[in-house]
This record gives C-alpha cells, sequence and structure tokens, in this order.
C-alpha cells in the first residue's frame, strides 16, 4: 500500500449520538420535514447536499428545488461547523492517533476524504490539530462528483502522485465509503462494522469488515507484504 485514504465522522472522528445524522433531521426538521434517524442512515457518506435533496425526494415524491436544498444545506454545514469547533465531546475514534503514526512509519501516506464540504472539514482538521498528520485532504464540493463516485480517489491520486489504484486503502464507516473504493478500484477497501454498512456486507465479498481503527493495520501489512 501507498496510501490510506480514511472516512472523517464515524471512521476517525467519533460521531457520539449520531451527530451528523442528528444535524441533517434538524435542518430538515426546522423546513418542516420530519425525517427519522434511520432514515438518514442510507445516505450517510454522500455528498450532503445530495443527502438532503435524496431524503426530501423520498418524503415528497417530488424532486426539491435547489433553493430549498440548499438553504438546508447551509443550515447543517453551520450547526455542523459550530459543532466541532466548540462542543467539548468532540474527539478522534479510538486508535486513530496510533494509526496515522504506525502508517507514516511504514512510508504509507494518509488522506482524509468526506462527504462534508471544505468549511466543516477545515474545522474538523483544526480542531484535531491534525494538518501535520495528513498528506492530503479533499471535501465533496471540491470535484465534479462526491461518493460513491471514484473522483475525490482520484484527485488525491494525482495529487500525491499514486499511478496505481491497487496501491490504495480506502477506509469509512458507509454504504457510500465502501461504494467509492470498489468504484476506484482500490487495492484495499475496508468498512467499519456499524448498522449502516453490516446489512450491505455480503454484496461486496472483497471488502474486509473491521471492528475498529486498531484492526487496520495487520490488513494493509497483509496487501503490502510486511512479514512475508
Amino acid at each position: 500500500m501507498e496510501m490510506v485514504v480514511f472516512d472523517v465522522a464515524g471512521t476517525t472522528l467519533r460521531d457520539d449520538g449520531d451527530v451528523v445524522a442528528s444535524r441533517m433531521a434538524e435542518a430538515l426538521a426546522a423546513s418542516g420535514v420530519e425525517i427519522a434517524l434511520a432514515e438518514v442512515n442510507p445516505v450517510m457518506g454522500l455528498l450532503k447536499p445530495l443527502a438532503i435533496a435524496t431524503l426530501l425526494e423520498s418524503k415528497r415524491g417530488l424532486v426539491p428545488q435547489a433553493e430549498e436544498v440548499a438553504e438546508i444545506h447551509e443550515r447543517f454545514r453551520s450547526a455542523m461547523v459550530e459543532h466541532y469547533l466548540t462542543d467539548p465531546k468532540v474527539a478522534a475514534m479510538p486508535g486513530a492517533a496510533d494509526v496515522f503514526e504506525a502508517l507514516r512509519s511504514r512510508g504509507i501516506r494518509i488522506a482524509l476524504d468526506t462527504g462534508f464540504d471544505r468549511t466543516i472539514l477545515d474545522a474538523v482538521i483544526d480542531r484535531m490539530g491534525w494538518r501535520d498528520k495528513l498528506d492530503a485532504t479533499i471535501a465533496s464540493d471540491e470535484v465534479e462528483r462526491g461518493r460513491p463516485y471514484p473522483d475525490m480517489i482520484h484527485a488525491i491520486m494525482e495529487r500525491l502522485g499514486v499511478g496505481n489504484a491497487d496501491r490504495v486503502c480506502k477506509v469509512g464507516d458507509s454504504l457510500a465509503d465502501i461504494e467509492e473504493g470498489v468504484n476506484t478500484g482500490c487495492g484495499l477497501v475496508v468498512a467499519i462494522r456499524n448498522a449502516r454498512t453490516e446489512p450491505e456486507l455480503d454484496r461486496f465479498p472483497g471488502v474486509v469488515a473491521i471492528d475498529h481503527l486498531g484492526e487496520l493495520l495487520d490488513h494493509v501489512d497483509a496487501r503490502s507484504g510486511v512479514g512475508a
């Protein structure tokens, strides 16, 4: 492996209490659309305006107006930035710092990609003090197509000079993360087990499922030939 591309919320950053899904449901509720958290799960990991539009259409049976989607997204974005900059419970996932350090010691580059836009991603990176721990970051508003398309990973590969997707590992906690890794042709796609990914794993026999980040290194090493 030359590079590992991590998702953010729920993968490298704790999402206790389903903060992301809750804030999205609250942003929709402020526009009079009541959404249960379970209904948000299938769109987690997607470009957030797309997730909002998908939820609106599923509730109403009509394609929403772009202006309404933008208004709800701005409400969601503001709430997420405030949360990541000020909430005392914001923290890295257990083992994230150790995994970053171990990958770097192996000469493997570390990247983040996300369904958030750059404003939210920067709030996370600054709050966590990760700028010197990452080789590249990309947000969904910086490419033509977000997840499940491969555009974000392709952009990072080009930026870092990684020529072969088979040398890339993608790690995430949503169906969109899995599909992104598969669609990119990543040599290793790793899913964090949870209520979103568990029902989908049978569809992706090549995907490795782990319960926590501490399990990742063994799989990366195996694909990299370490200890062989």
